[in-house]
């Protein structure tokens, strides 16, 4: 086994939270795209950079693993499904200037994480967890009473990813090989909804001579180098290292929305982003005096 790096470590994590915190720009660079159309593209480039990876970096048994437990396979797809329902919130958020709240709904998710070890796995929380989950759920109350509605956007992103990861702990499959199997299990409805919308922007010859037909190829590898990069980073890391880490994206998609794309962060949005920063930083806390009590 190798040796753990932690150099290489937080370089590679570093690289995967950073790339994943500037996918703003990327899919701000092909906004003319559908959002429906850029996830149709993302799976299918995934797909076939996936199955490229898998011939380069070897996963021995991997599929003949899956083979035999058609439970697995059920699961991935199950998987696969809500990890495309993020990826078309996500788009759709940053080409519909909702960048603040996806930004929002990534700093939610290592909270609703807690939540669902809690209600679905029977995990008891404690007290300092408690206080997370409440801080932040007074940020997401806050907003609702402050703009009359649920921040679906946050909740969406912050919920399918919450359950992609509680999903993908029922199939132990290494990340990479699951991730080509979740999105092959997509290809048949990629491809089908290519050959029933004729009209759409990719259907037609003359977009494959622009430069925004490239940016749609390079859905695969924007999808899978950082996931390499994250995976990578986990054998060099502690997990809570990681953990740390993590709020890097939201907090570069956090600056971008402001900075870069000109959205408005109102009072009240701000305040909520603080009672759910209170929440992080408590719930930080408490994982690294949890990880001093086992040391």
């Amino acid at each position: 086994m190798q040796a753990a790096n932690p150099r290489r470590g937080y370089i590679l994590g570093l690289s995967a939270y950073i790339i994943w915190g500037l996918f703003p720009i990327y899919f701000k660079a092909i906004a003319e795209v559908p959002a429906v159309e850029i996830i149709i593209h993302r799976v299918l480039w995934s797909a076939l950079f996936g199955a490229l990876l898998l011939m380069v970096w070897k996963h021995p048994g991997w599929l003949r693993e899956l083979l035999d437990n058609p439970k697995r396979l059920a699961i991935l797809a199950l998987s696969g499904t809500l990890i495309a329902a993020n990826w078309l919130t996500y788009v759709w958020s940053v080409n519909n200037g909702r960048m603040l709240e996806a930004s929002l709904g990534y700093y939610i998710n290592p909270l609703v994480n807690v939540l669902l070890g809690m209600l679905i796995l029977g995990e008891r929380l404690r007290r300092m967890q408690w206080i997370a989950v409440g801080l932040a759920a007074v940020g997401v109350a806050q907003q609702v009473w402050q703009v009359g509605s649920l921040p679906w956007v946050s909740l969406v992103l912050a919920l399918t990813f919450g359950f992609y990861g509680l999903i993908r702990k029922q199939a132990p499959v290494k990340a990479l090989p699951g991730l080509v199997v979740e999105t092959w299990m997509l290809v048949p409805i990629a491809i089908a909804w290519l050959l029933f919308n004729q009209t759409a922007t990719s259907a037609q010859p003359e977009f494959w001579t622009t430069s925004q037909a490239w940016w749609l190829v390079a859905a695969g590898p924007v999808t899978l180098v950082p996931l390499v990069c994250f995976n990578a980073a986990t054998r060099h890391l502690p997990y809570t290292t990681i953990g740390f880490l993590q709020y890097l994206a939201p907090t570069l998609v956090l600056l971008q929305a402001v900075l870069l794309f000109g959205e408005h962060l109102s009072s009240s949005t701000l305040v909520a982003f603080i009672f759910i920063w209170a929440g992080l930083a408590v719930y930080s806390v408490d994982a690294v005096i949890s990880l001093r009590r086992r040391n």
